[in-house]
């Protein structure tokens, strides 16, 4: 099995004419740890979250990959089909990857038992608070095995026991061998990340 890895060398971006958002940003990301983009709005986060995973050429660097196939992302605001049921939800990443539906269930509601979301796993999701839409899209997104899981402001709207339950998870889901970036201006979530790259000087080297 091939080692995980994304490197990235000298990474600096902007939007236009506008000043930098960072530059000269330099890191390589691994199984086995939570890495936290942290800094304040604006700062850059989403959008370095946005280079690696492919979606946005960084103005300067280079990010290399390694054994990384499937990529998970968890946007800061859920979106879901709000007649299906957060099972359905979790459920259909598992059956286009070809599981049978009495597995992709079975591990579905495993999952959500993870982010303590087993009592809504049968509640449209238009019925689903704030909290329990965020945590049902990093179940979603982790029940389909990524090699990186790329999660913007996780911990938003969690109160703080159900953020440790997440923060937690997160944790036990980089040491299964994913590799976990995090975009947070949380305290908690910060102190939760292994390895942070801060982003509030705007040009920072992260080894």
């Amino acid at each position: 099995m091939n080692a995980r890895s994304v490197s990235a060398r000298g990474l600096g971006h902007r939007f236009g004419d506008n000043p930098m958002l960072f530059e000269d940003l330099s890191f390589t990301l691994e199984p086995g740890r939570i890495t936290g983009l942290c800094g304040p709005s604006g700062c850059g986060k989403s959008t370095l979250l946005s280079i690696l995973a492919g979606w946005v050429d960084a103005t300067e660097g280079s990010v290399e990959t390694t054994g990384v196939e499937r990529t998970g992302w968890v946007f800061q605001n859920p979106y879901g089909v709000p007649g299906r049921t957060a099972l359905d939800h979790v459920t259909l990443p598992l059956l286009a990857g070809g599981r049978r539906r009495d597995e992709a269930e079975e591990r579905a509601r495993e999952v959500l038992g993870d982010f303590r979301l087993e009592a809504v796993a049968d509640r449209p999701f238009r019925q689903l608070s704030g909290g329990e839409a965020q945590r049902l899209m990093l179940a979603r997104a982790v029940c389909s095995a990524p090699d990186l899981l790329l999660v913007d402001e996780p911990t938003a709207q969690l109160d703080l026991r159900t953020a440790e339950t997440v923060n937690a998870t997160l944790g036990a889901i980089a040491r299964e061998r994913t590799i976990v970036v995090i975009a947070t201006h949380d305290p908690h979530t910060r102190d939760a990340c292994t390895h942070v790259i801060d982003l509030q000087d705007r040009v920072r080297t992260a080894d």
